[in-house]
């Protein structure tokens, strides 16, 4: 048996229907707006998690990417310090050279000898480079100058690594150990580079045939050993450079790959929801007249 169809319930369907159609222009509306095809989870469940979970790799990549940065900068200031350093000693083997042949003057050996405290300090003004507020030498205490200006050439540092996260489970060193090169100065007689610019000063200005002939026989070949040390301390910076070269390559293309996955993922096809958008707008037009049409009240529907 077939029900009768009140105009209830012509109304009710009709506006269930209008409803429907408004609520897929809203959503599409919402689309254009945000450039997003997925605003809410329950638009795309798997799409959903999948976004929130390449956003956050995107945020770890993004705090590796920072680490990078960050190590490259210190190894770069460490490798400048390290080439000054290298001058210096260059300079200290030519001017022991020169002294080590017996024609100087005195006056010539003291003056050299004077050169020779210069660059001690020097070597001890690079050795306490900063970067970012923090001595780059002084291990991991990072606040504290390695090395005191004058004439105690004691290290106040220590021998603990900074080391940067550049990946899950890895890590960097970005610090060198300056203190395998300069020592603890003359009192410790140590044979640092510190000791022995201190040893080949006090010869300079001893200035005696016997401070001269230990110039040749003992200094300059200590003063090579000093710089064969300063090259291994540079091949490990070089190392820690190339290293975070190699990661920051490889983060910037995870962070590439992930961009374009969350893109395909989440941002909606511009053109396809312009054109939905007209559609429905359109449909809710026409379904607004079609209801206007359907549902006409008559003076019986208020005798009731």
């Amino acid at each position: 048996m077939i029900g009768r169809i009140t105009t209830l319930m012509t109304t009710e369907s009709v506006l269930a229907n209008i409803n429907s159609v408004q609520d897929q222009l809203a959503n599409t509306e919402q689309v254009l707006s945000t450039g997003k095809s997925i605003n809410q989870p329950s638009d795309n469940p798997y799409g959903a998690s999948l976004a929130v979970q390449l956003q956050q790799d995107l945020s770890g990549l993004s705090s590796y990417s920072s680490n990078v940065t960050d190590g490259t900068a210190w190894t770069s200031s460490a490798s400048s310090a390290l080439t000054t350093i290298q001058s210096i000693v260059q300079r200290a083997q030519e001017l022991v050279v020169e002294a080590a042949n017996g024609t100087q003057s005195p006056a010539d050996l003291a003056a050299s000898g004077d050169e020779i405290n210069q660059l001690i300090d020097s070597v001890k003004q690079a050795a306490n480079t900063q970067y970012n507020g923090q001595y780059i030498f002084a291990g991991t205490a990072t606040g504290t100058a390695p090395y005191a200006t004058g004439a105690s050439d004691t290290y106040l540092g220590n021998s603990g690594a900074v080391t940067r996260e550049i990946g899950p489970n890895s890590s960097v060193q970005v610090n060198a150990d300056l203190s395998s090169l300069l020592g603890n100065g003359q009192a410790a007689n140590d044979g640092g580079l510190l000791d022995t610019l201190r040893s080949v000063a006090a010869d300079l200005s001893s200035g005696t045939s016997a401070s001269v002939a230990d110039l040749s026989s003992k200094q300059l070949a200590n003063l090579q050993g000093n710089l064969n040390t300063l090259e291994g301390l540079q091949a490990s910076v070089g190392a820690a450079q190339n290293r975070l070269t190699l990661a920051g390559t490889r983060i910037q293309s995870l962070q590439q790959n992930d961009t374009a996955v969350l893109s395909n993922t989440e941002d909606a096809n511009m053109a396809q929801a312009m054109t939905t958008f007209t559609n429905e707008q359109a449909a809710f037009t026409a379904a607004l007249r079609a209801g206007a049409n359907i549902v006409q009240s008559s003076l019986m529907d208020f005798l009731k």
